[in-house]
């Protein structure tokens, strides 16, 4: 069965300092780019500039075949991100912390909640400025994946987790024990389902009864930029996957299980190229 999956929010180029060569990206648009390369029928919703970054971004989601009938357009700078990579990891050097969409964030309209309705999984991103508009996304029915990154205060889970049926955030800068914590913190804030990933540390799960431990393989990376937003995108659509009749047999354990590792297998290719996609393009 092939799904219809929406990702909402953000999109940058992630300039690559060393090389000149900038790069689409943004969690939200990566997993729209992921889950149509898994089969889904993917669409993004975001705010694009006016700039060559944004002419940019716009023409490889039209050659991958990603729909974007519902985007905003201004004057002004796209999204970016500058990045610099040293032995394959990816670290951010400045960005313009969303251009476009920043200056003018998503309101959702009728005509925006009806074309949402129509779709089977909704994601966002803490990098996306629809923070406000979450409850009413809420009130649609659909199932709302979230990416809190490796930020957030006590009062920002307080208010996006409840509204959350799959939460993701980054832990490699903590401890397991600290892990653990954030886990029990996100869930007891509200997240239904909290996925903490830790690198090749290995990746932990957390819905209030159950708890699961995955730890991959080692992949020497030749990029890590977009390895998180691939696993989360393999992850939740190997979940949705197995919500049909034919997994009905299956305990959630084991569904969880098999999504971190379908979420292990595409993070795995996502390392093996540069930027989270592909489609570099020099930049001035």
């Amino acid at each position: 069965m092939k799904y219809k999956v929406i990702g909402i929010g953000d999109n940058v180029v992630d300039k690559y300092m060393h090389t000149g060569l900038m790069y689409p990206g943004g969690n939200a648009l990566n997993f729209s780019v992921y889950t149509h390369g898994l089969g889904m029928e993917s669409a993004f919703m975001g705010v694009f500039g006016d700039d060559d970054a944004a002419h940019h971004v716009q023409d490889a989601l039209r050659q991958i075949g990603v729909d974007t009938s519902h985007c905003r357009h201004y004057h002004g700078e796209n999204g970016y991100a500058c990045i610099n990579l040293v032995d394959g990891e990816r670290t951010f050097v400045t960005s313009n912390k969303g251009g476009a969409l920043r200056e003018n964030p998503l309101v959702l309209a009728p005509d925006d909640l009806r074309y949402i309705a129509g779709f089977d999984w909704v994601h966002s991103s803490l990098n996306s400025y629809l923070e406000s508009q979450l409850a009413t996304l809420k009130t649609l029915g659909i199932p709302l994946s979230f990416d809190f990154s490796v930020r957030g205060t006590e009062s920002y889970f307080r208010q996006v987790c409840p509204f959350v049926d799959f939460g993701f955030v980054s832990c490699s800068h903590l401890s397991e024990e600290e892990t653990k914590n954030k886990l029990t913190a996100l869930y007891e804030y509200g997240c239904k389902n909290v996925i903490a990933t830790r690198g090749h540390d290995g990746v932990f799960y957390y819905d209030g009864e159950i708890s699961l431990f995955y730890h991959p393989d080692y992949i020497k990376p030749v990029d890590t930029l977009g390895a998180g937003d691939a696993f989360l995108s393999g992850f939740l659509m190997s979940w949705l996957l197995s919500s049909d009749s034919h997994n009905a047999h299956l305990n959630k354990s084991s569904r969880i299980m098999t999504a971190m590792e379908a979420g292990n297998k595409l993070a795995g290719k996502t390392l093996q190229y540069y930027g989270a996609f592909g489609y570099g393009k020099p930049f001035c």
